[in-house]
């Protein structure tokens, strides 16, 4: 057996390739594994994207629609072409066996005249001078419903403005001066009355001594 020592040769390249590396490892700043916390909202102005749609708002409905609807809700459903169709030629005969009864006991009374709207317009104006205290027989107080004037007249307000456009030239003149002498007669009576109200009570006459 040979005393001579054996020599064993050793990469040194190996172990400064592992020492370079576990030094990098520790050079490292070690990575923060806790969750950060999500910072709170700036007060300033911010950028959404992608974000929600704002649903437009619902408008407003008029008054005078609520009404529409709610009293199409209570009417009982409309009848049909055929059914009007039906009535107005039952109306027009019960009509007919009437004036001709009316006839035969006053053969001096001739045949009504057919309904116009100028009719119409002139029997609401009628209907509101009458609760204006218009046609009282001499002598009588005229007994007033002013109250009830005013809901007529509105009425043939109504009918000015429903009608407009579609009425002919004569027809429009005769509504609008019908509802112009209306509103006067009802302004001069209102005024009258703020006057009587307005006048302080009149003392009672003094008694017999």
């Amino acid at each position: 057996m040979s005393d001579t020592p054996k020599f064993e040769v050793i990469d040194r390249r190996k172990f400064k390739a592992a020492e370079e590396e576990q030094e990098s490892h520790a050079s490292a700043p070690l990575a923060d594994t806790t969750t950060e916390a999500p910072e709170p909202p700036s007060a300033g102005p911010q950028l959404v994207v992608n974000g929600p749609k704002s649903e437009p708002k619902p408008q407003q409905t008029a008054p005078e629609e609520l009404m529409d609807d709610q009293l199409a809700a209570e009417l009982p459903p409309a009848p049909t072409a055929e059914e009007s169709k039906e009535q107005k030629l039952a109306y027009d005969a019960s009509a007919q066996r009437l004036e001709e009864l009316v006839r035969a006991q006053n053969p001096a009374v001739g045949a009504q005249p057919a309904m116009t709207f100028e009719h119409l317009v002139q029997q609401f104006y009628v209907s509101a001078m009458i609760q204006m205290g218009a046609g009282a027989q001499e002598g009588q107080r005229p007994r007033v419903d002013i109250l009830g004037a005013r809901t007529t007249i509105d009425l043939l307000g109504v009918l000015a403005e429903k009608t407009k456009g579609n009425l002919t030239e004569a027809e429009d003149r005769a509504l609008h001066t019908v509802l112009f002498e209306a509103r006067m007669a009802f302004m001069e009576l209102t005024s009258m009355i703020n006057l009587q109200a307005m006048q302080p009570p009149q003392p009672p006459p003094p008694g017999k001594r």
